[in-house]
């Protein structure tokens, strides 16, 4: 347990951050029930190990704390997805039926299913600089990655995103003519 002036320091510097861990958990396990039983279990592992944390970025902590949960939680529970890069042909969207295109004429739920499509290191760097706005370095901290790899790695994912996106667009004006 920690100690009253530490328990609300955790307060103070953690709890802030709960949405941001919330949002990358569901992006990187795709299951909203499944990341609020992460991000609990990383909030209370962080909790328990916060006399360790010496200061700096309590956000990209909370974050490396999530991120390594949810791959842990992948690795019990659907290794299979994390041995698979990105192959053309196992990632393609199944041609939807004109009920589902109906579905996904919002934008927002095109580009859901668009970053869903793409593999999980993608997703997450995706995620982590795009919808919570961490810098190059954060995304480094966060992943274990070098910021090389960072800014190569989010490339390629914004450009197959841009790719999904356009198909899917494409798909759509043909079944409307």
């Amino acid at each position: 347990m920690l100690q009253p002036q530490e328990r609300i320091r955790f307060e103070q510097l953690v709890l802030p951050h709960l949405d941001g861990a919330a949002n990358l958990a569901r992006w990187l396990l795709r299951n909203r029930a499944d990341a609020e039983d992460i991000v609990q279990e990383a909030v209370l592992r962080a909790y328990r190990f916060f006399e360790h944390f010496r200061g700096g970025d309590a956000r990209a902590w909370l974050l490396q704390i999530v991120r390594n949960s949810c791959y842990t939680w992948l690795e019990k529970n659907r290794l299979s997805e994390l041995m698979t890069e990105f192959d053309e042909e196992m990632h393609q969207r199944p041609s939807a039926s004109p009920e589902a295109l109906a579905v996904q004429s919002d934008e927002r739920q095109q580009l859901t299913v668009a970053l869903e499509s793409l593999p999980p290191r993608s997703r997450e760097v995706l995620v982590l600089r795009e919808l919570e706005g961490c810098s190059y370095k954060e995304i480094g901290e966060i992943t274990g990655i070098p910021i090389g790899t960072v800014m190569s790695t989010l490339s390629r994912a914004r450009e197959r995103l841009q790719q999904i996106l356009i198909s899917t667009a494409a798909k759509e004006a043909s079944n409307d003519l």
